[in-house]
């Protein structure tokens, strides 16, 4: 322990030579910088300028990302919805009232029958007791049968 010195201050971190590190802005000044036998260190920088428009690179990446579009999921029928329409008319509810029926928007009602809409399982089963026809599989429009009695 007796080769602790109280009076020495040790730096940690700091450079040798006080020399902060210059950035040239053009081949001269590097030029120079090797001639007067200085470090060069020379590094490419990506994403410089971003008042640039994409570039190349980005319009490289655009044209990927259009070739592995994800199809769009498909939309219901047009059967389906002549039969929601057909059924609901004979019933005699108006969009809203079978939207309330079965706990829905209007809107969600209109994209069914017009054919605009993903097709929902639990909707269209909502849908097949309200309005008593079938809206799946076989035999679209047909009366909904209850259970089969043994």
């Amino acid at each position: 322990m007796g080769d602790t010195d109280w009076d020495s201050v040790t730096f940690i971190g700091q450079k040798a030579n006080n020399r902060h590190s210059v950035t040239a802005r053009s081949n001269a000044e590097i030029n120079a910088a090797r001639r007067s036998g200085g470090v060069v260190s020379t590094d490419k920088k990506y994403g410089a300028g971003a008042n640039k428009a994409l570039g190349t690179e980005g319009q490289r990446l655009a044209k990927i990302d259009r070739e592995n579009e994800v199809a769009p999921p498909p939309k219901i029928d047009l059967s389906v919805g002549k039969a929601i329409s057909k059924a609901r008319a004979d019933k005699g509810f108006t969009q809203k009232d079978l939207a309330v029926k079965v706990n829905e928007k209007a809107n969600i009602i209109n994209d069914y029958e017009m054919g605009r809409a993903v097709p929902n399982q639990q909707l269209l089963g909502k849908l097949e007791r309200a309005l008593g026809v079938k809206l799946r599989g076989k035999d679209i429009g047909s009366p909904l049968g209850g259970p089969k009695k043994k």
